[in-house]
């Protein structure tokens, strides 16, 4: 049996206890193509070889950047890991400033790429990085070097032995790979994880899902680079689950319905528009379906685990997943039975919903820091709360500093902040890692987070507020995409509001308005109006002085590339409240008078 220390020991025990055809399954034009796990070894091995014969050393660093989840990252990873180099991998959608700046700070030597695109960017800055000796590309891309070079470099295995002889030398001690967080301020940090810090964290998070080894299929789509989606995927060759690589977020649910997976990750960006879509083609029946349809919604709504609701409760349930909620599943592709969600904090009702209908969504939390996963929900056992990101791990130990922040202490605990002693002893103190994040934990044992520390702020008037609860709530309306609650050091919260520009247009078009660029609905009174009853009754869950007491509407769709959210669709708040800066002082200054 392999015991599994290091990150590459994953694929090894794969083979040993659940050899699959369909390893790892990516789409190239129409057709899904197999790895299985022995071929999947097989490449990694050769890619180590071809990496030794480069010149590569134990301790030298690879960047590793990709546009989409895909087999070739994997075969690299492994190539990487098992000759004591480490693997970098950084976000596809950053700015060439920030790609010149980890990969100097990182002293990358050599650097892979998955597109022209990426290309083009990387050589845009390569005059500036001197440590930076090649690039190579999974795509075939003029004037680069393909990936393949190496693995036909690794053709020949007489230095076979060479690698199982460093391979058989690292130590879980060891560091494996430096992440650099998004971050929603300032420069990115380089977080050092050890093989230790994943392994350990991937294996007291497998005894939370309830996966029957080998006989499960996922959907991976978050991105790669970021530590969860890549602890997840450690974790299905754990489990030997085969992994299919969807082809962007855009295709997710094309390819959900293509693949038929037993599992996704997602964060609660990805879940709102799915129930979203659902929402609306309900709303697109008529007559009783119509009025089906939403009793269901409603059942759902009040859903609590555990039989907890009584008998007619569980009767009522039985029906709404007979006629309504059975579509829903078969619509997501027929066989999906768990969703782990991420990253930010999901409405309860979501989670009501999704788990009425059989398709519970077990939230967790974690930073890349933690490895990722700290606390997690888990169906069986009583485990699950809805409300709640679950109980912490067994082997992380959280507690809840005076302040009310979130500390804990694992072998899941990073090793540090490349290069930045500062930084790193200003969360690693006392023996804890200080998550800057505010929380509770229940009489239950479930932990709850109710804030980012450094996001709370203070009105002129001394009142807190905690925008994620205000931001989570005004979500609900299906007129409100995104929101951005505002409001340090001022006399009252207000929002910038990025509405549901899709479902305005369709209100609008009922009601026999013309409303044409996303500008002329942001500028729209009665769209204001309309919006202002949402905010109206969702205010009256919260305290006088939380209300949003003012909004403005942007012309924008926030997104990754436009600035607005990290890679994981967190609010930049930073840049958002630049961006707007205008409406900003529009909104005081109309406070004013």
């Amino acid at each position: 049996m392999t015991t599994i220390k290091r990150l590459f020991d994953f694929p090894y025990h794969q083979l040993q206890n659940h050899n699959l055809p369909d390893a790892l399954v990516t789409k190239y034009g129409d057709k899904w193509i197999k790895t299985s796990t022995q071929e999947y070894i097989d490449k990694a091995n050769a890619f180590s070889r071809g990496l030794l014969r480069l010149g590569v050393k134990k301790n030298d660093r690879i960047a590793v950047i990709s546009s989409n989840n895909r087999t070739e990252w994997h075969i690299c990873d492994i190539g990487i890991l098992q000759i004591g180099a480490q693997n970098v991998p950084v976000y596809p959608t950053i700015s060439e400033e920030d790609y010149e700046f980890i990969l100097t700070h990182s002293e990358s030597t050599y650097c892979i790429i998955s597109d022209e695109e990426l290309y083009k960017k990387i050589m845009s800055v390569k005059g500036n990085l001197p440590n930076l000796k090649e690039i190579y590309s999974f795509n075939q891309v003029s004037g680069c070097k393909n990936w393949s070079e190496i693995i036909e470099l690794g053709a020949d295995t007489s230095n076979q032995a060479e690698v199982d002889s460093i391979k058989d030398s690292i130590t879980e001690d060891e560091l494996a790979t430096v992440i650099y967080t998004s971050g929603t301020t300032g420069r990115p940090k380089g977080v050092m994880l050890s093989h230790k810090n994943i392994v350990s964290d991937v294996l007291m998070s497998a005894e939370r899902v309830p996966f029957e080894a080998g006989n499960k299929k996922a959907l991976s789509f978050l991105p790669i680079c970021h530590i969860y989606e890549r602890m997840i995927l450690y974790l299905y060759q754990y489990y030997g689950v085969s992994t299919y690589f969807a082809e962007s977020i855009e295709k997710v649910s094309d390819n959900i319905k293509e693949t038929q997976p037993f599992v996704i990750t997602a964060v609660p960006r990805l879940l709102e528009k799915v129930y979203d879509k659902i929402i609306a083609k309900g709303s697109e029946l008529t007559g009783i379906k119509k009025k089906l349809f939403f009793w269901a919604v409603d059942v759902g709504l009040e859903y609590e685990p555990y039989g907890a609701n009584g008998g007619w409760y569980e009767f009522k349930l039985w029906i709404a997943r007979k006629l309504i909620f059975s579509k829903w599943k078969a619509g997501l592709g027929g066989n999906l039975g768990l969703m782990v969600s991420g990253s930010a904090a999901i409405q309860p009702r979501l989670a009501r919903v999704f788990a009425a209908a059989e398709i519970p969504v077990m939230e967790g939390y974690g930073l890349t820091e933690t490895s990722p996963v700290i606390a997690v929900n888990d169906q069986r056992n009583g485990g699950f709360k809805i409300g709640t990101v679950g109980k912490p791990l067994n082997g992380v130990e959280v507690k809840i500093g005076e302040d009310g922040e979130i500390l804990c202490k694992g072998p899941n605990i990073m090793m540090g902040y490349l290069n930045d002693k500062e930084k790193t002893d200003e969360v690693l103190k006392d023996g804890y890692f200080h998550t800057g994040d505010i929380g509770i934990i229940d009489s239950d044992g479930f932990l709850k987070i109710t804030d980012r520390k450094k996001e709370i702020f203070k009105t002129s008037g001394g009142k807190y507020v905690a925008p994620q609860l205000l931001e989570n709530a005004m979500k609900q309306s299906r007129f409100i995409e995104q929101i951005m609650v505002i409001g340090d050091g001022e006399k009252m919260p207000a929002a910038f509001i990025q509405p549901d520009f899709d479902f305005v247009k369709q209100w609008a078009s009922r009601k026999g308005l013309t409303l044409g660029s996303n500008q002329e609905i942001a500028d729209n009174k009665e769209v204001h109006d309309r919006i202002q009853e949402e905010i109206d009754g969702l205010n009256k869950k919260f305290g006088h002085w939380e209300q949003i007491k003012q909004f403005e509407i942007t012309p924008d769709v926030w997104s990754v590339d436009g600035g607005e959210m990290t890679p994981t669709l967190k609010l930049k708040r930073k840049a958002i409240k630049e961006k707007y800066q205008a409406l900003y002082v529009k909104i005081y200054k109309d406070s004013d008078k």
